[in-house]
């Protein structure tokens, strides 16, 4: 008996220690797989940051309507609207704002802005997906500024500088701007640079928390990742993907409004070529011409469906 009993005993020694073995390997497993989701998510998983925190990062990860890609979220649009309400508010203040009644681009960027919002709101409302563009209360602005600039907040508050339209020479070209940027905002691609600062920076903190801890980098955060300002090195770069996807849904948006979005080409080129050997500020961080050009050729089929079905 006793030595069944020893027997017993090592083989169930055996099978827990071989047990133990399995769990630590699937933890390793399970380390690298949620590592390896969030790189594929866009963010630099950096050596500190603990498994519970990278978990909850997954967690925050939602799949966007638009681009059907999963994005970082940590901050409700509901709340991201409110702060650009309040600091759209705040740089029209700061600003020369051209009114439409007495200026012709002016009231051309009112123009545009009113076709490309009517035509993304009717299209979404179509295929009930009206919460793509919940909460917009469109605004189209234009600033008395020589940047050659545009962009557009959560919630559709979107301002073109007068610096633009001698590079856009037409109507059509500032549609396809107007179109990007609009898709940057529409694609939430400002909510998911936030997002990736607010855990880099403040530790994945609620919104609420770090505005009433660390107000003033909150707000320098939240006007860096929808790019407004006016010195390049303290924005924080739209990534490439990003820039592909606010092309190919920003000729998407223009075509849909009744835009050629065959005039994106020869505007990028006329883009490139502004400010001589160095670029605008917001295509700084752009993919190069070639690319650009490249990707919007193959974009332009689908976006010429929507041209024709517009006019």
């Amino acid at each position: 008996m006793d030595i069944t009993f020893r027997k017993i005993y090592k083989f169930k020694k055996q099978k827990a220690n071989k047990k133990k073995e399995i769990d630590i390997m699937k933890s390793h497993l399970y380390v690298t797989v949620i590592k390896n989701r969030a790189k594929r998510i866009g963010f630099q998983v950096i050596k500190p940051l603990s498994l519970v925190l990278i978990s909850a990062l997954l967690a925050a990860c939602v799949m966007n309507l638009v681009t059907g890609r999963n994005q970082l979220s940590l901050v409700p649009e509901s709340e991201l609207q409110l702060m650009a309400t309040s600091e759209y508010k705040t740089f029209l203040s700061d600003h020369k704002v051209l009114k439409p009644a007495g200026n012709k681009d002016a009231a051309m960027v009112d123009r545009v802005g009113a076709r490309i919002s009517k035509a993304i709101t009717k299209y979404y409302v179509s295929q009930q997906q009206e919460s793509v563009i919940a909460g917009y209360n469109w605004e189209f602005n234009t600033v008395d500024d020589e940047a050659v600039n545009a962009w557009c907040m959560p919630g559709g508050k979107v301002v073109v500088y007068s610096g633009l339209l001698p590079v856009a020479q037409n109507e059509t070209a500032l549609a396809i701007v107007v179109g990007h940027e609009i898709a940057h905002a529409i694609a939430k691609h400002g909510s998911e640079r936030m997002s990736q600062a607010m855990m880099q920076q403040l530790g994945g903190v609620a919104l609420q928390v770090a505005l009433s801890q660390k107000p003033q980098e909150t707000q320098s955060m939240f006007m860096q990742s929808y790019a407004i300002g006016s010195q390049v090195g303290a924005m924080l770069p739209w990534s490439r993907q990003q820039e592909t996807e606010a092309d190919q849904f920003g000729l998407i948006f223009a075509a849909m409004a009744g835009y050629n979005p065959q005039e994106a080409i020869p505007f990028w080129e006329r883009m490139s070529n502004a400010g001589g050997g160095s670029p605008p500020e917001f295509l700084s961080t752009h993919p190069s011409d070639e690319t650009r050009i490249r990707k919007l050729k193959q974009f332009m089929p689908e976006a010429m469906k929507y041209y024709s079905e517009a006019k």
